[in-house]
Formats: structure tokens, sequence, C-alpha cells
């Protein structure tokens, strides 16, 4: 099984990108959403590490955002408590997966929390800044000051691309994107 592992900015098109591989896609961001609706587990934990902000289940996003915004610390707790579960998560889909060619994987800290793998091909996605807030601005609930705290975790755009193997120009148009996932599945 190869596994290419989606890097990039937020806003860049991580997950565009990722589906239009057309090969089963791990999704973090989608695991930890499903993580806050249905599973009181992780309720629990939250409640007990932070408990002026989880008060109801389901968690809801703006109880996770205020944490964060009140405290920037909070961020590195939420993750704490989130990402092992996301890595169990992680296992459950390779596994059932394993007999497939490729998977993709779409998951913002990879390298911050060093989940990728040795032989993982690392494809990074490059966009505009322009474009980029251009986007995030459109999203229901930006935030800039949210924004920056989750881009002070990650590590700079530069160092991503040179641990890529492969790097996607993504103008956000379909066309380009479909020729540049082509020509990284024709070298594999």
């Amino acid at each position: 099984m190869i596994k290419i592992a989606i890097l990039g900015g937020i806003g860049s098109g991580k997950s565009y990108i990722a589906k239009s591989f057309g090969h089963p896609v791990f999704n973090a961001d989608t695991e930890v959403a499903n993580l806050y609706k249905k599973d009181k587990k992780i309720f629990y934990k939250l409640k007990k590490e932070l408990p002026g902000y989880f008060k109801i289940f389901p968690i809801d996003k703006k109880e996770v955002s205020r944490a964060i915004l009140d405290n920037h610390k909070n961020l590195k707790r939420i993750i704490k408590i989130v990402h092992s579960e996301i890595r169990k998560k992680l296992k459950i889909f390779l596994k059932k997966n394993i007999k497939k060619k490729i998977v993709i994987l779409d998951i913002p800290l990879l390298l911050e929390n060093k989940i990728n793998g040795k032989n993982d091909i690392l494809v990074f996605v490059q966009s505009k800044k322009t474009d980029v807030i251009k986007k995030l601005k459109k999203r229901k609930n930006f935030n800039q000051k949210l924004l920056n705290i989750f881009k002070n975790i990650q590590f700079t755009q530069k160092y991503k691309k040179s641990k890529s193997h492969y790097v996607i120009k993504n103008n956000f148009t379909k066309k380009s994107v479909k020729n540049e996932i082509y020509k990284i599945l024709k070298k594999l």
C-alpha cells in the first residue's frame, strides 16, 4: 500500500486535493468533527481537562474555539486528547484499506505530530496567499485570531515544502489540479 500524505497551509485546498486523487481518504478534520458529535469518552476527557468550557454533549465547535481563544495553551491540551483517538481511527482506516494500492492521508498536523511513516509520499499543496485568504474569509466561522494560533503550532510552509516529494500548485481550478495529480500518480 502506498500512503500519500497531503501537506500545506490552512485553506490551501488540502482536502479538495486529497479527494481529487480518487483513492480512499483519511480526513482527520472529519474524524475530529465526528468525535465531537458522537464520542462521549472524548467529551468527558475534555470536560475533565478544561471544565469551564465543555459543558454539554455533543461538543459544539464554538466551545472548542472559545477555549483556544481564551488561552492558546488550551489548544495543545485539546490536541493531546483528540490526537490519540485520531491515531486509533487512522489505524482502523489503514487496516480496512489494507488491500488498496493507494490511500490518501489528509491530516493537518501530520509532520508536527510525527504521524507520517518513513515510506509515505509527501505532497505539498502550494497556493497563492491572496487566494487562500479570500477562501478563508468565505468560511462561516472564520476568525483571524484563531487562525494565527493554529499557524503558530504548525511547521512553516517552507519546511513542509522542503520535506515533500511533490508539489501541487493549486490555483483552485479542477483542470490544473487533475493534471498535477495525474503526473504524480503516473510516477508511482
